[in-house]
Parts: C-alpha cells; structure tokens; sequence
C-alpha cells in the first residue's frame, strides 16, 4: 500500500496559520517547523541586549527589533525568527506579510545547545542570501563569548571573537559597542570562555 506524501502549504497558508497559532514556527520547503522554547539564560541575555541596542540606538537611523519580527530570506524562501535584529533605513517587508521583514541590516543568535548547530551552520547559510545583511553575531549562553561575522567585498564572511567580561562587544554595522559585562548582566556561568579573540576569514 503507497502512503500519500504529505501535502504542502504554501507561503500564505503558513503565514495564515502563523497568524493564529500559540507558539511561533519557522516555514521552508512548504513545512513549519516549531521554534524551542527559550531557557531563562537566553531571555535575560535577549533583554539586556535590546535595552543597551535601544538605548545606543535611540534618535539614529538604526533601530532594533526583538524576536517577534519575522524575516524572509527571499532567496531561498526560509521564514525565520531571528531573537534580535538591526535595521537601518527603510524596512522592506513581504508582499504577502507587512509583518515580516526582507532587509535586516545586522542579525544576532542567542546560542543554545539545541540551536548551536543550526544557527552555526545551516541558517547562517540561509542568512548570507540576504543581501542588505552586513553582519551575523552569534551570542553564547554558557560563557561569555560573542562571535561577530562580517561580510567582505569579496563575499566571504570574517570572524573575530570577543571574550571575557572585561572585552567589549564592538558592532561593525552601526557604531555601538557594549561591554559583556553588560550583556551577561545577571548570568552565572559554569565554566571559563574557551574561544580566543583572534580574528579569521570564513568562507
């Protein structure tokens, strides 16, 4: 007996679900896929950073928003959720959606052991099809670590690393910068960073 395969949604039926549904999930390929819960770590780290981006941010032509906004990455039709983005100038949204998002300026990841791979290496992928993009910063949890990747002139992405409490986190496409003393405010953590500071390409 052949099992039907199962049927999939279009990019308007799954906003249409989106719309009515408890818990958010991303869209690919015709599926949703339902998004993790967040661990109390990630959110207390999401606060701090949208508190010291909206405060560094406040009057500029940059603003920031949280995890609620929607992305679409045109080029390969992925539906996501970034937990905090950047833009800066006009925002162009999806014809299909005013509420999803088509030219982040910068992106960042709040890391966590169920995300890790995924953020690192498929979705960064997925990422670096957005043109407008000019950054990716990946946050840890579990130590004070942000790793900050930044588009070159040739296409490929730079890595340099900020590490401990007492480095600054230093954004390339917007004049900020914010000590991780601040961004881990109020996280304990369970082990020493084990990243070191040295920048690297990445292709």
């Amino acid at each position: 007996m052949s099992i039907a395969p199962k049927a999939k949604l279009s990019a308007a039926e799954y906003l249409e679900r989106e719309r009515l549904a408890e818990r958010k999930s991303e869209f690919l390929d015709g599926e949703m896929f339902a998004m993790a819960g967040a661990s109390r770590e990630h959110n207390l780290i999401n606060d701090n950073l949208v508190g010291e981006l909206y405060a560094r941010l406040k009057g500029g032509p940059c603003r920031t928003m949280s995890r609620d906004m929607r992305v679409l990455v045109e080029r390969t039709g992925l539906y996501t959720y970034p937990d905090l983005l950047i833009l800066c100038g006009p925002g162009e949204f999806d014809p299909l959606d005013r509420d999803t998002l088509l030219n982040p300026t910068a992106i960042i990841e709040i890391l966590s052991p169920s995300t890790e791979k995924y953020d690192r290496g498929a979705k960064f992928r997925h990422y670096q099809q957005i043109p407008s993009l000019k950054e990716y910063l990946l946050v840890a949890q579990d130590e004070p670590v942000c790793e900050r990747f930044v588009r070159q002139e040739d296409g490929s992405w730079a890595l340099i690393a900020f590490v401990g409490l007492n480095d600054m986190l230093k954004f390339h496409s917007v004049p900020v910068q914010i000590p991780l003393l601040d961004v881990y405010a109020g996280i304990t953590f369970p082990k020493e960073p084990t990243l070191t500071a040295e920048p690297k390409p990445v292709r």
